[in-house]
């Protein structure tokens, strides 16, 4: 039996898409700008290598062939040109780490919303107005120009249902799901990653001391000078794209959140299932996101020192102003996580409060019944009955008491009591005072 998804949220499918979006566009950017500086690496070492070619081949000497070299010679320099200045104006903002920045916000936000908020009831509000900042924070690192291609494809865009440890994106998640959709697929990769670069630098390096060596020997050998300029331009080559590409940079920041990450990775495998709990929970996601937000930081800045070393200080200063007014939202955020929690606590609170009430009240109620049930009436009354017999007997024995003592005194009144009262007429006055019934001592 199939079971039916639960239908998705619709500010989560917003966020989603909005998050695809931007992925998309500076994914596609990215590889633009990439390729574009690969086109202009390659075109000047052409140059260099059609320009000894055209003293090698003379049009003079060798004809068409040598005609052709020297075109190739005026049109690889020239183009090289055109796409240097394209590269120049088209990608010197950095416009795709502007767009990475707000998806890779978008993206914290989401895991925030299904994780550490899922039992706020404002939730739905609050990403709403991320989304909203969000937007226009790109909107005006981008310089006033918002352009971006519609996403058509699945949401969310990286889920595949063929692999269990593919996040589907619309559910609340639980600890094990988090660490499984989010923790782990994120450890694994920026392992793959770094070992990736670890190998671009290799290679890279490998390339820049060859290509030096070739040209130390080639200028040691008087006749083979001319090819000495082609030697250097593919040393000035590789050592151009190194810079680009800006690998010891990314493999030091990825390699600290490696480290991160392996340390919550352990911890949450170390803990006993009936340690998981959701103080646990919220910890690993407040601390992984908060990882993972600083490394999308620190590559910005990375890139931003690229773009300063071409010259491009002016539109580096964009990234800026995005990487502060993130910094802003990230405090926003945690400002409001505490709000949350602290309404979370009144409104436990005052669900206490009626607890307590009612079981106070509860208990009053049941005092009544048991007060007006027929046993304890009838207890009542034969207390009641008891303490009237009791005042009644005592009221008796004050009167019987009181008598006596006015028939001695009426009797006796003619009678001077002093020191010279004889004691036979003491003792006879004694004697006729009543006696008492209660036991001494």
């Amino acid at each position: 039996m199939e079971t039916t998804q639960p239908k998705p949220i619709p500010i989560l499918e917003i966020a989603w898409t909005r998050f695809a979006q931007f992925d998309a566009a500076s994914l596609s950017r990215s590889k633009s700008h990439l390729r574009t500086r690969l086109w202009v690496a390659i075109l000047g070492v052409l140059a260099t290598f059609f320009a000894i070619l055209s003293q090698v081949f003379p049009p003079e000497t060798f004809g068409l062939a040598g005609f052709i070299i020297r075109i190739l010679l005026i049109l690889t320099p020239l183009l090289a040109s055109f796409l240097a200045g394209y590269v120049m104006k088209t990608f010197a903002g950095g416009d795709w780490l502007v767009k990475r920045a707000g998806a890779e916000e978008i993206l914290k936000e989401i895991y925030m919303f299904r994780t550490v908020l899922q039992k706020s009831p404002k939730r739905r509000a609050w990403l709403e107005k991320r989304l909203t900042e969000i937007q226009r924070q790109v909107f005006r690192g981008l310089g006033g120009e918002l352009t971006i291609k519609p996403y058509e494809g699945q949401i969310p865009p990286y889920y595949d249902p063929e692999n269990p440890n593919s996040d589907p994106g619309f559910n609340e998640l639980t600890g094990e799901e988090y660490f499984q959709y989010r923790l782990a697929p994120q450890l694994a990769w920026h392992t793959k990653e770094i070992n990736e670069y670890q190998t671009e630098r290799t290679r890279l390096t490998v390339l820049i001391g060859i290509s030096g060596v070739v040209g130390a020997l080639l200028a040691a050998l008087d006749q083979t000078t001319i090819l000495v300029a082609l030697a250097s331009s593919f040393t000035a080559a590789f050592i151009g794209w190194q810079e680009l590409r800006n690998v010891d940079a990314i493999i030091r920041n990825y390699s600290k959140v490696i480290m991160e990450l392996s340390i919550l990775y352990d911890h949450w495998r170390n803990l006993e299932t009936e340690e998981r709990s959701s103080s646990e929970f919220f910890k690993m996601v407040r601390s992984t996101e908060e990882i993972l937000w600083s490394q999308n930081v620190e590559y910005i800045k990375s890139q931003q020192e690229a773009l300063k070393d071409a010259s491009l200080e002016e539109e580096a200063g964009l990234i800026n102003r995005v990487i502060q007014e993130s910094v802003n939202a990230d405090a926003r955020l945690k400002k409001s996580m505490s709000e949350s929690l602290e309404g979370f606590a009144k409104e436990a609170i005052a669900k206490s409060e009626e607890v307590v009430a009612e079981a106070f009240e509860e208990a009053l109620n049941e005092l009544a019944k048991d007060a007006s049930s027929e046993l304890v009436q009838a207890e009542l009354a034969a207390m009641g009955e008891a303490v009237k017999e009791a005042a009644h007997e005592m009221v008796e024995r004050v009167s019987g008491f009181a008598s006596s003592l006015r028939a001695i005194q009426e009797e006796f009144k003619d009678v001077e009591i002093g020191r010279d009262t004889p004691p036979s007429l003491l003792n006879t006055i004694l004697s006729r005072y009543p006696k008492s019934e209660e036991v001494k001592g």
